[in-house]
């Protein structure tokens, strides 16, 4: 092991140690949890990185995600002809990439596979892995089965998780629904992941595969993270009893269709939408900073990428990042704090394009942002679980903050269990 694979191997603890002294009672700390869900980490990242199989079965699910992108790209290059070509593309009229375009080839593939999904839901396989992976949290982790269904659905979807434990959110203790708002931010929905791919895939060698591995081991690390911070201090109903997800099955196949594309048309507008003025907003909040930095005579620029970014380097530093990639990879991790992930991944793909990175800062920093921890989301997470559960709304908005905390703590920790096994050994950092 190298001394970065032992510096990020430390940072996990450093992580854990983060979140305990947030705890308002470090006494009721769940021990077994905090065990089991370190043995699932790192023994699904030492299956996938170090073992010859598992590097198999990764390569496997990063060449299946770029075939369905390549399928999902007939429909936006239908619709968007040459805008729809990823770089260095070429389409059977002989017409060339005109570049990147995150409207034109990334959004368009969340309609794709918000029907994908919805078509998988219908099946009844997302539902099957669903509850594989909840039974395997409720008995080794000793949560309950709520809010381990909940954390096993945010693998494979985004807000509309909180649906599989409808039922279960009116009696869920404090607890409990900081631990399902902080799966939710900790983790990414399958049908952004797309966006992501496209984003990175001209600089960062099997990004798929690597963004499916994040999504499965945030999963544990949401739930260590969000019981360390909040501790269940009450007895929750469904406490290691298995649960089945609440089914809102459509009544055909080409009826989940339309819903999925509509669900993704929607998201994408959603994201839009956030976009606009979560970057406008940030633009505006620059320009006081700026000028306020200019009174004191600072030589550069204050942002709010910035502050964030000297804000998040002792947390980049204990990821394992070398010292010469710490600034730019700690600026690019504390900016999805506020700008959103999007925004972030578009700066990770520049950085390396520019050789601002180093490969293993680089897989450190795509660990890092695969999640949903900012600002905005929090309040989609919010709003969401409490459209759900009216009567719940008060006390989400109590443990949001908290949950944006622990889910930020949860999505360093993947960075760092990553960090750990990145390096010589595998094909899959080589």
């Amino acid at each position: 092991m190298g001394i970065y694979n032992l510096v990020s191997f430390l940072g996990i603890f450093f992580l854990l140690a983060c979140a305990w002294l947030l705890a308002p009672d470090k006494r009721k700390v769940n021990w077994r949890l905090l065990g089991w869900g370190l043995a699932i980490q790192l023994g699904f990242a030492l299956f996938i990185f170090r073992v010859p199989l598992g590097a198999r079965v990764f390569l496997f699910a990063n060449d299946a995600v770029r075939k369905v992108l390549d399928s999902a790209s007939a429909g936006t290059q239908f619709l968007f002809g040459r805008l729809a070509l990823p770089p260095g593309a070429t389409n059977a009229d002989g017409e060339t990439s005109l570049g990147f375009f995150l409207a034109f080839q990334g959004f368009p593939t969340i309609v794709f596979f918000s029907a994908l999904v919805a078509i998988l839901y219908h099946v009844r396989v997302l539902p099957l892995l669903i509850r594989g992976f909840s039974a395997l949290f409720t008995r080794l982790m000793r949560v309950s089965g709520a809010e381990s269904l909940c954390a096993a659905s945010n693998i494979f979807v985004g807000v509309e998780s909180a649906l599989t434990i409808k039922p279960h959110l009116d009696d869920m203790t404090r607890s409990e629904l900081c631990t399902v708002l902080t799966a939710g931010m900790a983790t990414v929905a399958s049908n952004v992941l797309a966006v992501y791919v496209f984003t990175l895939e001209a600089h960062f060698k099997n990004i798929a595969g690597h963004l499916i591995s994040a999504s499965f081991l945030s999963a544990p690390a949401a739930l260590m993270m969000a019981k360390l911070v909040l501790p269940e201090s009450e007895q929750p109903k469904t406490l290691g009893v298995a649960v089945n997800p609440h089914d809102e099955r459509d009544g055909n196949v080409f009826e989940a269709i339309i819903k999925g594309a509509n669900a993704g048309v929607r998201l994408i507008a959603g994201i839009c939408a956030l976009l606009l003025a979560v970057l406008g907003l940030v633009a505006l909040v620059n320009l006081f900073l700026g000028a306020l930095g200019g009174l004191f005579g600072a030589q550069e620029a204050w942002t709010l990428e910035g502050l964030l970014g000297w804000l998040f380097r002792p947390f980049t530093l204990m990821l394992g990042v070398p010292w010469g990639d710490v600034q730019v990879a700690a600026r690019i991790i504390g900016e999805r704090a506020v700008l959103t992930e999007v925004p972030a991944y578009k700066h990770l793909a520049a950085a390396l394009a520019n050789g601002q990175l180093s490969p293993r800062s680089a897989v450190i920093t795509a660990y890092a942002l695969c999640g949903f921890a900012h600002v905005a989301s929090m309040s989609i997470f919010v709003g969401g679980v409490a459209a759900l559960a009216p009567g719940r709304t008060r006390t989400l908005t109590q443990v949001g903050f908290r949950a944006l905390l622990a889910a930020t703590l949860a999505c360093l920790m993947t960075a760092a269990v990553a960090g750990t096994f990145c390096g010589g050994g595998s094909v899959l950092f080589d």
